[in-house]
C-alpha cells in the first residue's frame, strides 16, 4: 500500500505524503496550543479559553487589552520570525548541501543586523526619534542580509563551493560584521545602543501590531515564491551534475534561492533581532520528522522554528521574572553545542 495520495487537476498534479500531512497538522495544533498558553501566561494569568474569547472580541475589557495590545503581537512576531529563520536555514542547507549552513553562521543574519543598526543610527535625531517611517526598516535589513549573503557566496566560489570553505568564510565575515555593528552602536546615540544590544541578542519584546502587519506580507510572498522553486532545491541536493542533466539552470536558481533566503532572514532580523541557531536546528529537526523532500520540509521547518522561538521567549519572560531574558539567549544555549556536534561529526567529510 502506497503512502502517497495523488492530487490531480487540469493544470496541476502532485503526490501528498499522508504521514507528512499528519505531522504538519499535528505541528499546527502544537503551535496554536503553545501560542494560547504563551499568551495567557504573565503577571495577569488568562486561561486558554479566555484567550480565545479575547482574540475574537468576546472577552472582558481587561483581557482584550492584555491579549490584543500586548501579548498577541509578541507571539505573532515569534511565529513569523522563527518560521522565516528556519526556512532560510533550510534553503541554505539544501542549496549548498551543507548541514552546517544557517543564516547566522554564514553572516547573513549579521548583515541584516548591521544594516538595521545603521538605519536606526543614521535616521535618528537628537531626541532619539526616527526621522523616517519604521516601515523602511525591513528594507534596510533585507539589503544588508542580501549583500552579506552574496559576499560570502562570491568569496567561497572557486570552481564551485566547498561546504567547509563556505562555513569558514561565513564565520570570518560574521566576525567582521559584528565588529562593525558594535562600532555603530558606540558612535550612535546611547539610547539606541542600549536598545540595540538587547535586540541583537534576539528578542520579540516590545513588538506591536504594526510590526506584525509589516513583516507578514513580506514573509508570505517569499514563502509562496519558495514553494514554486521547491523542486529546484530537490534537484540541487542530488549534486550539480545530476541537476544539470535534469535541465536545471544552477546559477540562476541559486541566485533566486539566495535572494529568498536572505529576504526571509533579513525580514526576521529587522523586527526580532539576531535569534541565533534557529535556522540551523529547525531544518535538522524537520528532516528527522519528514525527510529531505523540500515540498514538505519547508512548512515543517517553519512550524518547528516558530515553536522554538515561542518556547524560548516564554522561558525568557517567565523563568527569571520580573527580569526578561532575550529569547536568543536560550536558542544560542542549545544551538551552539549542537553546531559543535555537527562540526565534529563532519570532520572527516
Amino acid at each position: 500500500m502506497t503512502k502517497y495520495t495523488s492530487f490531480r487537476m487540469k493544470t496541476l498534479s502532485f503526490l501528498l505524503d499522508r504521514r507528512a500531512i499528519l505531522i504538519i497538522v499535528s505541528l499546527i495544533g502544537a503551535v496554536i496550543l503553545t501560542a494560547l498558553i504563551s499568551i495567557g501566561i504573565g503577571e495577569i494569568f488568562i486561561k486558554p479559553d479566555a484567550v480565545v474569547k479575547a482574540l475574537f472580541g468576546y472577552g472582558t475589557d481587561m483581557n482584550e487589552l492584555v491579549v490584543k495590545q500586548f501579548r498577541f503581537p509578541r507571539i505573532a512576531m515569534a511565529i513569523l520570525a522563527g518560521g522565516a529563520l528556519a526556512v532560510s536555514g533550510a534553503i541554505l542547507q539544501g542549496m549548498i548541501r551543507n548541514p552546517l549552513a544557517s543564516p547566522d553562521i554564514l553572516g547573513i543574519t549579521w548583515g541584516g543586523a548591521l544594516a538595521t543598526i545603521g538605519f536606526l543610527t543614521v535616521f535618528s535625531d537628537k531626541a532619539n526619534a526616527l526621522t523616517v517611517s519604521i516601515q523602511w526598516q525591513p528594507l534596510a535589513s533585507f539589503i544588508g542580509a542580501v549583500l552579506a549573503g552574496f559576499l560570502v557566496f562570491i568569496l567561497s566560489w572557486k570552481n564551485g563551493i566547498s561546504p567547509i570553505r563556505l562555513v569558514l568564510i561565513g564565520i570570518g565575515l560574521t566576525a567582521v560584521l559584528q565588529a562593525l555593528t558594535t562600532l555603530l552602536m558606540i558612535i550612535g546615540p546611547i539610547y539606541r545602543a542600549s536598545d540595540a544590544n538587547i535586540w541583537i541578542t534576539g528578542s520579540v519584546h516590545g513588538t506591536n501590531g504594526q510590526d506584525v502587519l509589516t513583516l507578514l506580507p513580506w514573509v508570505v510572498v517569499l514563502l509562496i515564491l519558495l514553494m514554486v522553486y521547491s523542486r529546484r532545491v530537490n534537484l540541487q541536493e542530488l549534486g550539480d551534475d545530476v541537476a544539470k542533466g535534469a535541465g536545471a539552470m544552477l546559477l540562476r536558481d541559486r541566485i533566486t534561492l539566495l535572494f529568498i533566503s536572505t529576504g526571509l532572514a533579513g525580514g526576521a532580523v529587522a523586527f526580532a533581532g539576531g535569534v541565533g541557531f534557529v535556522g540551523l536546528m529547525a531544518p535538522h529537526i524537520a528532516r528527522k520528522l519528514v525527510g529531505s523532500s523540500f515540498g514538505v520540509l519547508v512548512p515543517v521547518s517553519a512550524l518547528v522554528g516558530s515553536m522554538l522561538v515561542m518556547i524560548a521567549d516564554l522561558i525568557g519572560r517567565t523563568l527569571f521574572s520580573p527580569l526578561e531574558v532575550p529569547a536568543g539567549v536560550f536558542t544560542a544555549a542549545i544551538g551552539a553545542p549542537y553546531f559543535i556536534y555537527l562540526l565534529y561529526r563532519s570532520r572527516n567529510k
